[in-house]
């Protein structure tokens, strides 16, 4: 009888120290869930992307940069298919998810409500504009695509010499390609000095002359792209071989190509070759063929986790670093003030990342910040243009003007 009192005794002993031990003693997991396209359309983008959340993730928990507590990430295939997109959505809300990261255009305006519905903090790979019209709980990483194209443009108008620049907007022929194109017609409208000559959605094709004669016949000065990599280079390609492309920028009697984020990057130099060269592109990311310690420290996390050269250089493995980074850093926060982690307090940080808050993620040109009424992360951008076969840096990093006038 002795014997069972003092093990009793001991198990309540055990009890009462673990009810009295601090809640920061117990490691948590904290589960963030993706959805993308890692085979299927723009798996060539997607399939980069899904790594760099990786292995940010990877060395998230590997370094213990979360203390004990790790972060459980959870990496789904959609195949671009917003009916799968949505059950894994779904599937993660019941799995405990505190974090979702999602992908394309499509299925960010079609979930956007189920966002809104269960106040789940959001960020997508697509950074059309309208993802965050009417939104509270969307925020795009880096400037909207509608704000790069009108960079773009704006650049063009201040470096063209001459009348009114006579412009053409290329865009893919779905609701990614045409975001940008009213919110350009909108910046001429408010005083951006270009012609807008022809607004082309492009389809399969790899014959691009009749276009292009057309062009060329309207005095088409300019070519602002939005749509992704492939075809792109069909349109290089055929303009190279008219002998049309600009060796330099604004060249007369000759057209300079420009594009917007998914435009550019290393896969298009692959896809196009020598066609590529003088192709002007703006995004928000650091690229690896300029030396920098963003470069190398993107380098070092894709060489510590194995990756080959080809995604250890693209910009979409880095926008991939990007939204776990940000993930990542609102943990951090909530837990140096020793909040419960969740998507309330997570969503909470996102709002507060502003001002002496902004976050820095060595990925980007610009520091990220949000706030209730700006669910825009990077505002600043980069110009680069294909030198030698490498994207290189067209002067320093900006905003555009017309993006706040056009309001």
């Amino acid at each position: 009888m002795k014997t069972k009192k003092i093990s009793i005794g001991i198990i309540v002993s055990v009890v009462v120290l673990m009810l009295a031990m601090p809640v920061s003693a117990v490691a948590e997991e904290y589960m963030i869930g993706l959805s993308l396209a890692i085979t299927g359309p723009t798996s060539d983008a997607g399939n980069p992307y899904a790594k760099g959340v990786e292995d940010y993730f990877r060395y998230a928990n590997d370094m213990k940069l979360l203390g004990k507590d790790t972060i459980k990430y959870e990496i789904r295939d959609d195949k671009y298919e917003t009916a799968i997109t949505k059950r894994n959505f779904e599937e993660y809300l019941d799995m405990g998810m505190v974090f979702y990261l999602n992908y394309s255009t499509g299925s960010t305006l079609a979930l956007k409500r189920d966002f809104e519905e269960v106040k789940m903090p959001t960020l997508p790979a697509s950074y059309h504009a309208g993802n965050i019209e009417d939104s509270d709980y969307v925020f795009l990483p880096i400037a909207s695509y509608s704000a790069q194209a009108i960079g773009l443009a704006e650049y063009l108008v201040a470096n063209h010499d001459g009348k009114t620049p006579r412009v053409a907007m290329y865009v893919h022929p779905s609701a990614f390609g045409r975001g940008p194109v009213e919110d350009v017609k909108a910046a001429v409208k408010a005083g951006l000095d270009m012609e807008i000559v022809e607004v082309v959605e492009h389809g399969k094709d790899l014959d691009v002359t009749g276009m292009l004669q057309r062009w060329k016949s309207k005095n088409v000065q300019y070519v602002i792209s939005h749509t992704v990599q492939s075809p792109v280079a069909t349109l290089l390609k055929g303009a190279s071989r008219m002998d049309l492309v600009a060796k330099s920028f604004g060249e007369k009697g000759k057209i300079t190509f420009m594009g917007a984020h998914y435009t550019g990057g290393n896969d298009l130099i692959a896809l196009a070759g020598k066609a590529a060269e003088n192709f002007y592109w703006t995004t928000s990311f650091i690229t690896t063929s300029e030396d920098s310690y963003a470069a190398d420290t993107q380098m070092a996390l894709a060489e510590r986790y194995g990756r080959d050269d080809k995604t250890a250089n693209s910009h979409n493995y880095a926008a991939g670093i990007i939204v776990a980074e940000v993930a990542t850093e609102v943990i951090q926060r909530a837990k140096a003030k020793g909040e419960e982690i969740n998507k309330k307090t997570l969503y909470q940080e996102l709002l507060a990342m502003n001002g002496m808050n902004a976050f820095y993620s060595g990925t980007a040109v610009g520091p990220v910040t949000y706030s209730k009424d700006d669910h825009q992360g990077v505002d600043t951008l980069q110009l680069y243009s294909v030198q030698n076969g490498e994207f290189r840096a067209v002067g320093k990093p900006f905003i555009p003007e017309y993006t706040d006038k056009i309001k």
